[in-house]
């Protein structure tokens, strides 16, 4: 039987995003934003799967190595989990924004490989992002979306500099609200 998940971004929807043209390459520049535990216990008590799928473009741009990525995902959820708040995997693109990948979101390619490594029924899980490409990703693999935006700023760029409207299922100001809206009756 399929079992269904919520996929969660990383920066700024878990962690706090880092000024535009850096990156967050080590445990002390990660900072989990408030109600980010809170939320995947609540996923979990839900019986809800918690995978994190992110672009991580500064593998490609060298200034992290995989491995060390790897290690910041792996003090992450240890941080997590010593909180009661478990993550069951996590999916990155390592690939730089030119790349004709099929990971990089907005393509499907990390969902979809979660998907079937997890037996996750995509139609009845959720992405929750803080950008188009995320809410693109989700849709493209048959997810419903939440775009985190805080004061529920309704803007998303596009690749041409443009400003429109996130086509979001749902537009939430956190990660908390996000999860406090999917577990409302008649939502999952």
């Amino acid at each position: 039987m399929k079992t269904r998940a919520v996929f969660l971004d990383r920066d700024g929807v878990i962690n706090r995003k880092a000024t535009d043209g850096e990156y967050v390459t080590c445990w002390e520049d990660f900072h989990l934003l408030p109600g980010v535990i809170e939320s995947i216990a609540h996923l979990n008590r839900a019986g809800i799967r918690v995978i994190v799928v992110t672009n991580q473009r500064c593998v490609a741009k060298g200034l992290l190595a995989e491995s060390d990525l790897k290690k910041l995902h792996g003090k992450m959820s240890e941080h997590l989990a010593q909180a009661g708040a478990f993550i069951d995997a996590i999916y990155y693109c390592p690939h730089p924004l030119e790349a004709s990948c099929d990971c990089r979101k907005p393509a499907p390619g990390m969902l979809l490989e979660a998907a079937r490594e997890h037996n996750l029924d995509l139609s009845a899980s959720w992405m929750i992002g803080d950008s188009g490409s995320d809410v693109r990703a989700g849709k493209s693999a048959g997810c419903r979306t939440i775009l985190v935006s805080e004061n529920n700023a309704v803007k998303q760029e596009t690749e041409n500099g443009a400003v429109l409207p996130a086509d979001a299922d749902i537009i939430a100001e956190s990660l908390l609200d996000s999860i406090q809206q999917i577990l409302q009756p008649g939502r999952l």
